[in-house]
């Protein structure tokens, strides 16, 4: 049997806003589990957690089970991708390191044939031109030290309360979904690619455009979605 590929988003680990699903990382793991052995490739395409900071003998304890079934994934031969998010930019060498999961900001892979371009899609829509200026000042050397010497339970308690304002901010954002699908298909004639796939809008869907398929994974807070590649096609699935 021919394997798979599977892409999800936007699992915003590690906080429940109103609504969320129950167990939803436990959910999460058993789907990684689930595709073991059938999977050649896992991307996730950004914000897998919440919020995300490696310290040097620092990390997050409420993640184990997932961190375990990442690499099992990888020990039975999946290739395993993590793109940075908005939420989760700070990665370090932790998942490269000791899961064997490789981390990016943008990709290209080539699958059953086919090019296919990730990235999360944050700082795609003209509205999100103040957080492309608050990114550059988060992810300035200097900061991200000054951010290293606060305790850690402290440093996650504060990205929280951050994030939880962001989001409050975020939601009341109208979504403008021909502005991702313009840059999508300028994506996939620049890399001439067959697919361009992202996230952070939280829509799940495919969209044909010019050159190709634009698609997106949707998300893992209310209603898990998640996209499988077989025999060089896209295929939308619900959890």
């Amino acid at each position: 049997m021919e394997s798979c590929a599977y892409f999800i988003s936007d699992a915003h680990l590690g906080v429940n806003p109103p609504g969320a699903l129950p167990d939803r990382e436990k959910m999460l793991v058993d789907f990684l589990a689930s595709i073991k052995g059938r999977a050649s490739h896992l991307v996730v395409v950004g914000d897998l957690f919440e919020f995300w900071y490696e310290y040097s003998d620092y990390v997050n304890k409420n993640h184990m089970e997932l961190f375990f079934t990442l690499r099992e994934l990888v020990q039975a031969g999946c290739e395993v991708h993590i793109l940075r998010g908005n939420h989760d930019f700070a990665y370090g060498d932790f998942f490269p390191k000791a899961l064997g999961v490789q981390v990016h900001r943008s990709l290209i892979l080539e699958i059953q044939g086919k090019r296919v371009y990730f990235h999360h899609g944050d700082g795609v829509p003209k509205s999100d031109f103040g957080y492309r200026i608050m990114r550059r000042v988060l992810d300035f050397p200097l900061n991200r030290f000054l951010f290293k010497q606060i305790h850690p339970d402290w440093g996650m308690a504060l990205a929280r309360f951050v994030g939880r304002n962001s989001r409050k901010i975020g939601e009341s954002r109208k979504i403008r979904l021909e502005e991702y699908l313009s840059w999508g298909k300028s994506v996939l004639k620049r890399n001439n690619c067959d697919f361009c796939i992202h996230g952070h809008h939280h829509l799940a869907g495919m969209w044909d455009v010019e050159g190709g398929v634009v698609a997106s994974p949707g998300e893992w807070i209310w209603k898990p979605a998640f996209l499988r590649m077989e025999k060089g096609g896209l295929i939308l699935e619900n959890l």
